[in-house]
């Protein structure tokens, strides 16, 4: 019997020794994590989400961002690196181009260009005569390791998200695996930059950001509104006037992960959660050892998307406007919304099709 207990007694001291000593990648920073209310009041359950129309895209997935062409085509950004179009009346989409990569955040300036995040590469541009160029790469002698979200503001100057610069989306072969190592480790890396297409300069409009994510310029030109998908907030950065470069927190603590947001109509900006909150990364907020063991954890038993599928429409200032969810997950992995005249469609991060709501039918402004 000596024998296996000192394989046992061996075998003990290898796990924890990897549990409580095995190098990880992630160097996690303490922070004070808010409480979670849920889903009550503003954030009630509802079942809007669940009926809708399918966007086929073939054999792709992903269409993480959406925005609508000056033709009127819908077009989407894939996880296989493909941008497709919707042609009007069309429910099956059209692999338009290959950009590489994994393109996220997608807008279109006044000229016609398609402006593109792609989390591998940078800042990239599609111009309207169809020549793909990477724009803006690294800024400040600091790569761009996770282009996330971009959108062109009225004066013409590009805003996009560098959600990470600790961990390369590309390097890490995953948008999403990146992104957890991000959110776990907490160390407030992630920046959104400013580039300038009349003069080709780049520069750091707001920084120390725990996975900065989506973003959305006021269609008169005053300000940003910037998702910060590792705190749960919203913040509004001021681009001219007396409180220019200043940033304000306009939305706090929601119950989920919030992702891309996109200018609608009538006033609204519409945020995607893309998954519930975390019991366990709020837990250990204050607790960085933990967290690195549970890195050490198989994939499996680590944090992972929840199939609660939720858009939230929000004013300049916050308020809530429009609470929509799919709780079952018939929609899931939700980032965000393009809302056109007719209809609001719902993108995400895993699904093989984009999610088409009649407005109509979702009474919008009757909440």
């Amino acid at each position: 019997m000596r024998p296996f207990f000192n394989i046992l007694g061996l075998s003990i001291v290898f796990a924890l020794l990897y549990f409580f000593a095995w190098p990880v990648a992630i160097k996690p920073v303490a922070w004070d994590a808010p409480v979670n209310l849920g889903y009550v009041g503003k954030y009630a359950i509802n079942q809007k989400l669940d009926s809708f129309e399918k966007l086929t895209m073939g054999d792709l997935s992903g269409p993480e961002a959406a925005v609508h062409a000056p033709n009127g085509d819908l077009v989407a950004s894939t996880h296989e690196g493909w941008l497709v179009r919707w042609p009007a009346g069309e429910t099956e989409a059209t692999r338009w181009i290959d950009v590489g990569g994994r393109p996220l955040g997608i807008d279109y300036d006044a000229q016609g260009n398609l402006w593109i995040a792609n989390a591998y590469t940078g800042l990239m541009k599609l111009s309207k005569t169809g020549e793909l160029t990477v724009e803006v790469s690294e800024v400040d002698g600091v790569p761009v390791q996770y282009a996330d979200d971009v959108v062109v503001a009225v004066n013409g100057k590009v805003y996009f998200s560098d959600a990470s610069t600790r961990f390369s989306a590309k390097d890490h072969q995953s948008t999403l695996s990146a992104s957890l190592l991000d959110i776990i480790e907490h160390s407030d890396n992630a920046r959104v930059i400013e580039f300038d297409p009349s003069t080709g300069v780049s520069k750091v409009v707001k920084s120390n950001l725990t996975f900065a994510n989506g973003i959305a310029a006021d269609p008169a030109g005053g300000f940003l509104l910037i998702v910060e998908t590792g705190e749960y907030r919203v913040w509004k950065l001021w681009l001219n006037g007396p409180k220019a470069m200043q940033s304000e927190v306009i939305l706090d603590n929601v119950p989920g992960f919030p992702d891309n947001i996109h200018v609608g109509k009538e006033g609204r900006f519409w945020i995607g959660l893309t998954t519930p909150r975390s019991e366990i990364i709020d837990e250990l907020a204050g607790e960085p050892f933990w967290r690195k063991v549970i890195q050490r954890f198989p994939p499996s038993m680590r944090p992972k998307i929840e199939p609660h599928g939720m858009v939230l429409a929000i004013d300049e200032n916050g308020v809530v406007l429009e609470n929509l969810q799919s709780p079952s997950g018939a929609v899931y992995a939700t980032t965000g919304v393009a809302e056109g005249d007719e209809f609001l469609y719902v993108t995400s991060l895993t699904a093989p099709f984009l999610a088409r709501y009649r407005k109509s039918d979702l009474a919008l402004g009757s909440n």
